[in-house]
């Protein structure tokens, strides 16, 4: 699995740019982005960039879920800034995932037998961090939609209070 995965790494951060073209693209034609399809590209592809230049860190260590939660909690904050919406962030992810898959395969990188029986071992590994990236990104934009409604709730009740000390001249009832 060893061989693979490092193939996999170093063609993804070797590739990180042409990889992040593709999804693109993809993530700008597809039905289920459309909070992409007016992104500048520079942001868009910033996205791709980031997550197939840290690819390594997340797949080879030992601890997978402290640097998913790390990496994809930087993700849902930057995505729930720029307001798209969970289910795009998610599946702008699923894409980005596929477009490696998609990559190594079209480069011909792993022919034999042995590297294709390779290749389904670290595709565990691969389904793991993108599992921890889902439970991750999910909780934090649950988090942020708390704390956005909370504060909410907050002004508004102060922009009560103000209003009721207008109407009754300075002092509230």
């Amino acid at each position: 699995m060893q061989g693979y995965a490092t193939k996999l790494i170093e063609i993804t951060e070797q590739s990180a740019d042409k990889i992040a073209l593709q999804w693109l693209k993809d993530v700008r034609a597809n039905p289920k982005t459309p909070a992409y399809h007016n992104f500048s590209d520079e942001k868009a592809l910033s996205h791709a960039i980031a997550f197939y230049k840290n690819f390594r860190a997340l797949f080879c260590t030992d601890k997978p879920f402290e640097a998913a939660r790390k990496f994809f909690t930087k993700y849902a904050d930057e995505r729930y800034s720029e307001g798209i919406p969970l289910h795009e962030a998610i599946y702008a992810l699923i894409l980005m995932r596929r477009h490696i898959w998609l990559y190594a395969e079209f480069q011909a990188v792993f022919v034999t037998a042995v590297e294709h029986h390779q290749a389904a071992e670290s595709l565990t590994r691969t389904i793991l961090m993108f599992d921890y990236a889902v439970y991750v990104i999910t909780g934090r934009y649950e988090e942020l939609m708390k704390r956005e409604m909370e504060e909410r709730i907050r002004l508004d009740s102060k922009a009560g209070s103000f209003r009721q000390k207008i109407v009754y001249g300075g002092h509230a009832k």
